[in-house]
C-alpha cells in the first residue's frame, strides 16, 4: 500500500517561507504523478500544485502561481513544495497525493498522506 508522509509544516509570519516535504514508499515512484492539495477550516480540499511522472511538467493553482514551487527527486522518492511570500489565506492542512500516470491536474488522486498544518499569521 502506498505510503506518503508529509513534513515541514509550521507557523510563519505573512511574507515568510516554508518548505514542505513528502516521502513516498511502497510504489514505483517514477511512474506516479505527485501533487499537493490543501484544506482550510470550513472549506473543501483544493488543488495546489502537481508534477508529472513523465517529464516533470508542473501545474499550479492560480492562487499560488509565482509563489510556490513543486519539485521531485526520483532518486529519493520525495517531493517538495517551496512556499514563498506566504499569506494568511494560505493557512490550511497541506496534503501530499500520488496518482499512477494519467492526468496530472485533477482532483482524482487515490493516495494521500496524513497532512501537515501550515499557519500563516498576519
Amino acid at each position: 500500500q502506498v505510503q506518503l508522509v508529509e513534513s515541514g509544516g509550521g507557523l510563519v509570519q505573512a511574507g515568510g517561507s516554508l518548505r514542505l516535504s513528502c516521502a513516498a514508499s511502497e510504489l514505483t515512484f517514477s511512474s506516479y504523478n505527485m501533487a499537493w492539495f490543501r484544506q482550510a477550516p470550513g472549506k473543501e480540499r483544493e488543488f495546489v500544485a502537481a508534477i508529472s511522472w513523465s517529464d516533470g511538467t508542473t501545474y499550479y493553482a492560480d492562487s499560488v502561481k509565482g509563489r510556490f514551487t513543486i519539485s521531485r527527486d526520483n532518486a529519493k522518492n520525495t517531493i517538495a513544495l517551496q512556499m514563498n511570500s506566504l499569506k494568511p489565506e494560505d493557512t490550511a492542512v497541506y496534503y501530499c497525493a500520488a496518482k499512477f500516470k494519467g492526468v496530472v491536474k485533477t482532483t482524482n488522486y487515490r493516495n494521500w498522506g496524513q497532512g501537515t498544518q501550515v499557519t500563516v499569521s498576519s
